[in-house]
């Protein structure tokens, strides 16, 4: 069967099986081009008469109509007359290109780099290097002046210069430095604005030995940002600058263990075969054991752990065996402690894993642990989001591990029911229990990672209520268990929780930042996203605020899930008093995690500054019920000072009580 295929990443064109399609003239090529960038979509004649003329002529739909049957015969040379056409079709006002879902380049090159991110780290770059080979010059390229293609032209270019940029990553990341270079160099110089491209750069060249080179790069990244664009430098950039310089030993390649695990778990994954061979089962089960190992390893390990779970789920339930999937997903019992999820797509998917096994499980008494696993995944999974099925999960899970009279799936359960105890501000108690009875079950059982957690809990629980003492007691015990055990990601939090406790402390405000600051450099590369995204930023306005300072909100700055509070303080800085009124309706409901009192807070400053009675009125509420806490405290890395401050001032604006 004849295939006909379209490339727009470069100019326009068409072909059937490798031969190039004769498309006439620019006008043909350009109703093509716009048909294929609908994706498969209707476009109305007159949409493609007012892209195809500024000022359309007497004849226009005709023309239109010429054109496409011109493309019609080009493209289906074959058709019978009057039979309907299958590519280019009508369809009620308009057009659609009905093409295969391979058939376009840009398609494949978008599917292609998605593909990557779900092999294995030492796979992904030569997927990558075919997917960036599609292109043949500027996406569109004869029709680079047109408003129809800019969005998409804007879009796929971004994509493409992120894939080169992952590439080089992946590469530099799998000790591979000196095959990033060179496209790198390339890749700079025709975009010499890429912060990351330059970071990347003199990161792969410090690890091929080339220090001098590495600097003379970073310096050259600030000359050209200074000189085209008259911007300093980021933070990444200028802590690997002062890193090369250092000759930190961070900058190495990764430790021997992470790469033997990562070779361990590469292997695992090619050798199971899809075709459910004898013995294929339990080498799912020991790769994802690998991946519970990866886990508490390191920011790379975390990160790989996180990129890999998915396919070996969806390589379980490709199997048909529920069972199987069930202990494939239930496996991955690694703690969390952070209420945000750092990658909220991915357990979407792995919410719907969960409950697809979990209702194909058998209804019998041998499937309890599995179905306690299953719920407590959910739960896990679910954090941060507002919905009922999170804490049902959490609950059914914990009664089911108590039932079982089994440590390690109580454990499992109670981190379920501690990533739903969010539901609402003020629960920190009821987090200090969950705390206690993890610390005294892991340690009673050698659950190491477990009572690490349940310290951690306890940490923030105490802080909320501005223990001090309790919250230095856990602290302390979580870095020694850490060191003992080799946990490294716990020193970040421990890290953000001093530079709390000094911001709470009343250190002054140059100090407190300080703190904050350095806290913040722990977290790039620690494979955290959800924690990382925005909370410096977050951290320093609820420093300013608790301080009655004005607000310093800093647009460029990565505030990620936290931009919808911070857009307004922005707008009030600038002026634009009815924009920041318009961004204070328009704000969310703080999702149920960590962080919700505070936001609440900033929800209040806005309110009050605004005086908008409504917005008070709705942040009141929501802060009574942590009334004699620390706004932001319970999370463990930042606070908005006392939540009765607040209180007591909403409430004198409020008149209440």
């Amino acid at each position: 069967m004849e295939t006909v295929t379209f490339g727009v990443l470069g100019p326009v064109t068409a072909g059937r099986d490798g031969a190039p399609l004769a498309l006439k003239g620019p006008r043909h090529r350009a109703v093509l081009a716009r048909l294929v960038l609908a994706r498969r979509r209707v476009v109305p004649v007159s949409r493609l008469v007012a892209d195809l003329w500024e000022v359309p002529p007497p004849r226009a739909l005709g023309a239109v109509r010429t054109f496409v049957g011109d493309l019609r015969r080009a493209l289906e040379p074959d058709r019978p007359p009057r039979a309907p056409a299958r590519l280019l079709v009508t369809e009620g006002p308009g057009y659609a290109l009905r093409p295969a879902v391979d058939a376009v380049d840009a398609w494949r090159f978008e599917e292609a780099v998605e593909a990557a991110e779900r092999l294995p780290a030492a796979r992904a770059p030569d997927r990558l290097a075919a997917a960036l080979g599609q292109w043949r010059g500027p996406a569109y390229a004869e029709f680079a002046e047109e408003g129809w293609t800019r969005g998409e032209r804007a879009r796929l270019t971004e994509l493409r210069l992120r894939a080169v940029e992952r590439r080089a990553e992946l590469l530099v990341e799998l000790d591979r430095p000196a095959e990033a270079v060179p496209d790198l160099d390339a890749h700079l110089t025709e975009h010499p604005w890429r912060e990351e491209a330059w970071r990347l750069l003199a990161l792969a060249l410090y690890r091929t030995g080339r220090q001098a080179d590495a600097l003379a790069v970073l310096r050259r990244a600030r000359a050209r940002l200074a000189g085209e664009l008259g911007i300093d430098p980021g933070p990444r950039l200028r802590r690997l600058e002062a890193a090369v310089l250092a000759q930190d030993p961070a900058l190495d390649p990764p430790a021997e263990p992470a790469q033997a695990a990562a070779r361990l778990w590469t292997a695992a994954t090619e050798a199971y075969d899809r075709t459910v061979a004898a013995g294929s089962g339990a080498r799912l089960e020991t790769a994802v054991g690998l991946l519970r190992h990866l886990a508490v390893t390191g920011g790379g390990g975390l990160e790989a752990a996180r990129r890999h779970r998915p396919a070996a789920v969806a390589a379980a339930e490709e199997t048909g065996d529920a069972e199987l999937t069930a202990r494939v997903i239930g496996a991955y019992d690694v703690p969390a402690n952070w209420t945000r999820s750092d990658d909220p797509e991915a357990a979407r998917r792995l919410v719907e894993a969960a409950e697809r096994t979990l209702a194909a499980l058998p209804d019998a008494p041998a499937a309890g642990p599995a179905r306690c696993r299953l719920l407590a995944t959910i739960a896990l999974e679910s954090r941060g989001v507002r919905t009922p099925r999170g804490p049902e999960a959490a609950r059914r899970a914990e009664e089911i591990a108590r039932r079982l009279d089994d440590p390690a799936l109580l454990a499992f359960a109670l981190n379920g029911t501690y990533m739903q105890s969010c539901t609402a501000a003020g629960m920190s108690r009821r987090r200090d229990a969950i705390g206690a009875e993890l610390v005294a079950l892991a340690s009673r059982h050698g659950l190491v990672t477990h009572e690490v957690l349940g310290r951690l809990v306890r940490l923030q629980a105490r802080a909320a209520v501005a223990d001090f003492t309790g919250a230095d007691e856990h602290a302390a015990a979580a870095d020694r268990l850490a060191a003992r055990h080799e946990r490294p990601l716990v020193a970040v939090f421990t890290a953000w929780y001093r530079a709390l406790r000094r911001a709470a402390s009343g250190a002054p405000y140059e100090e407190a930042a300080a703190g904050y600051r350095t806290a913040a450099a722990l977290l790039e590369g620690a494979g955290m996203p959800g924690l990382e995204r925005g909370l410096l930023p977050l951290a320093l306005l609820g420093l300013r605020l608790s301080r009655g300072l004005p607000p310093r909100v800093d647009r460029h700055a990565d505030w990620g899930p936290y931009r919808p509070w911070a857009e307004p303080f922005a707008l009030l800085a600038e002026g634009d008093r009815a924009g920041a009124e318009e961004a204070l309706r328009r704000l969310p409901a703080p999702p149920p995690d960590l962080l919700q009192e505070a936001l609440r807070c900033a929800e209040a400053a806005l309110a009050l500054a605004l005086g908008d009675r409504a917005a008070l009125r709705r942040a009141y509420d929501a802060l009574l019920p942590a009334s004699g806490e620390l706004a932001g405290a319970g999370s463990g890395v930042l606070t908005f000072g006392p939540v009765d401050a607040w209180l007591t001032a909403a409430a004198r604006t409020l008149e209440g009580p």
